[in-house]
């Protein structure tokens, strides 16, 4: 029996498998990224995988290796360490598990949004849980101060608290459906603070900026602010069709008798509702910009311009990953 042909060592697996420059092709990243059942997989099959992507990366190819085995393992091990620093992932910091932990809190904040303890207590559970993810997927191998992550939590949930608090006031003498849109309103305001408060270093000092080969040329602030004013736009629209459809279903299938009976099954189904949103928005949303953002030269500060031109005088666009 004939060994298969070994795999050559030039596949780039740095890149995702699907071409990145179309809306289709990140889709299919994010949702290999996003699939939940990464959870699942234990410490030795990571372990594995990241064996598999490292040697592969430098340049040794493991006998009998076949080319979907390889992206298989670059899945797994893009799903649970961080792409600049390659260090593992805190559990329900990962993209995996975005969907399982936003249903679950996106479906309760739907539910129990009637009393004032009740927000209070889902907005603090939604922002500690965004700033874990946010902390986990940010841009860069800068490390950051506990100080420094303790303002950036207390202030981002505080903001989301405030919102919600603000515009559930403002909603008593309005149709209920409204009453129901109060959780998003408050969602779309905390990702405007949370995400810049959380990333807050990158916008101070700047994000690693590189060229097409992946060469470190600098760090700027400018490719910082435009990854996370990607980064905001993208997660503002994975809240809106989980916040936005499934108040409609609710509101209609409230006035039938079948809830009325059967009340204990409002925050299953809230809960599956979303669920359903959120297998889709999150890796098409997730889409929307490629992870690896690119930029002009000439966008920079003057100053990382300026080092730029020292390298390369004839460098257009600069490389970086703008986190998730």
């Amino acid at each position: 029996q004939k060994m298969p042909p070994s795999l050559p060592a030039t596949i780039n697996i740095r890149e995702p498998r699907w071409d990145q420059s179309t809306f289709q092709g990140r889709a299919k990243h994010f949702f290999m990224v996003t699939d939940p059942r990464n959870l699942l997989l234990s410490g030795a099959t990571l372990e594995e995988a990241r064996r598999v992507v490292e040697s592969y990366r430098a340049g040794m190819v493991p006998p009998g290796l076949t080319e979907d085995q390889l992206w298989q393992a670059k899945y797994i091990y893009d799903s649970a360490f961080h792409p600049d620093t390659g260090e593992k992932m805190f559990l329900i910091g990962r993209m995996s598990a975005q969907v399982p932990m936003n249903m679950t809190i996106t479906g309760c904040m739907l539910t129990f949004y009637r009393t004032t303890p009740a927000v209070l207590f889902w907005q603090w559970v939604n922002q500690s849980f965004n700033a874990i993810v946010n902390y986990t997927n940010r841009s860069g191998d800068a490390p950051i101060t506990t100080s420094q992550l303790g303002t950036a939590y207390v202030s981002a949930t505080t903001g989301a608290v405030v919102t919600a608090l603000g515009l559930k006031s403002l909603t008593k003498h309005l149709p209920a459906i409204i009453g129901r849109y109060v959780p998003f309103a408050a969602v779309a305001a905390a990702n405007c603070i949370n995400i810049p408060l959380m990333r807050q270093r990158e916008l101070k000092l700047g994000i690693p900026v590189m060229d097409e080969n992946g060469n470190r040329l600098g760090e700027s602030t400018a490719a910082a602010q435009k990854a996370i004013f990607q980064v905001v736009v993208s997660r503002i629209g994975m809240a809106v069709p989980a916040m936005a459809i499934p108040p409609v279903i609710m509101n209609a299938l409230e006035k039938r008798a079948f809830l009325k009976r059967y009340p204990y099954l409002n925050a299953p189904l809230q809960v599956g509702l979303v669920g359903l949103c959120l297998v889709f928005a999150t890796p098409l949303c997730c889409a929307l910009f490629p992870q690896k953002s690119s930029m002009p030269v000439i966008r920079l500060e003057p100053e990382v311009q300026a080092r730029i031109r020292e390298k390369d005088p004839w460098l257009e666009t600069v490389y970086f990953n703008k986190g998730l």
